[in-house]
């Protein structure tokens, strides 16, 4: 762990981040993050639920003379982008997230940062821990494999949640709250070819792809053109 996280501000949201960055979560295998967060909740002495696809929900009790207030439910997602440079060695099933501050900037060591959606976690885990902050009834909902299709989110039964409001924490915009979506789907395309044995005097070619600019749909989506990568990462592809 880099120790110059420790001294960013506020403190204890960097810290529960530079916690979680030590913690393998790639879509589909959550497991340790999600036994990170249960074991959070109840250190905390906070009801804590998992449900089946391993969606969990943290409650905190309104402070003495908020309880009329509605209660609200705040949401991230657990799992991250797992996309690292092509000649870096990184085992996202297992290795530790490594970052360094650049001009004032948290950035990872040649592989995605996690932050997408990895600070709205340590900003509700700091909100559950904190002692001072005046409140109603809140619920901190934490889903699964949102990268690979929002699944937990889709998974959700009606009864995980008792809150009306919710307040999603996966926003690029600081200061602003989004009301609506642009919606998401998926789509499976397949490509069927006939192998052919490779004719006599010819050479293979292995072509690289690389210095490409990404973007992402949910923030980009009003943009027809490239963008720059979330997290500072320039995706390789080999062909």
């Amino acid at each position: 762990m880099n120790p110059e996280i420790l001294n960013l501000e506020p403190k204890t949201v960097w810290s529960y981040f530079a916690e979680i960055m030590q913690i393998p979560r790639p879509s589909g295998k959550e497991e340790k993050i999600i036994a990170y967060l249960k074991a959070f909740g109840e250190k905390l002495k906070l009801e804590t639920k998992i449900d089946e696809v391993g969606n969990v929900i943290i409650r905190k009790s309104a402070t003495p003379g908020k309880e009329n207030i509605p209660s609200v439910v705040l949401q991230s997602h657990v799992d991250m982008v797992c996309e690292k440079n092509s000649d870096t060695i990184h085992d996202f099933a297992k290795d530790p997230i490594k970052a360094v501050i650049e001009n004032g900037w948290l950035v990872a060591k040649e592989t995605t940062l996690g932050a997408d959606n990895g600070i709205g976690v340590a900003l509700q885990m700091a909100i559950l821990a904190d002692k001072n902050i005046q409140h109603g009834p809140l619920e901190c909902l934490f889903t699964v494999d949102e990268e690979t299709g929002l699944k937990g989110a889709f998974s959700l039964k009606s009864d995980f949640v008792k809150s009306r409001m919710l307040i999603n924490l996966d926003s690029e915009e600081d200061g602003e709250f989004t009301i609506g979506c642009a919606g998401g789907g998926d789509t499976v395309a397949r490509f069927f070819y006939k192998k052919e044995n490779v004719p006599a005097n010819h050479d293979p070619y292995l072509i690289n792809v690389s210095d490409l600019q990404g973007g992402h749909s949910g923030e980009d989506i009003n943009k027809r053109s490239k963008t720059d990568c979330s997290d500072n990462v320039e995706p390789d592809a080999e062909i």
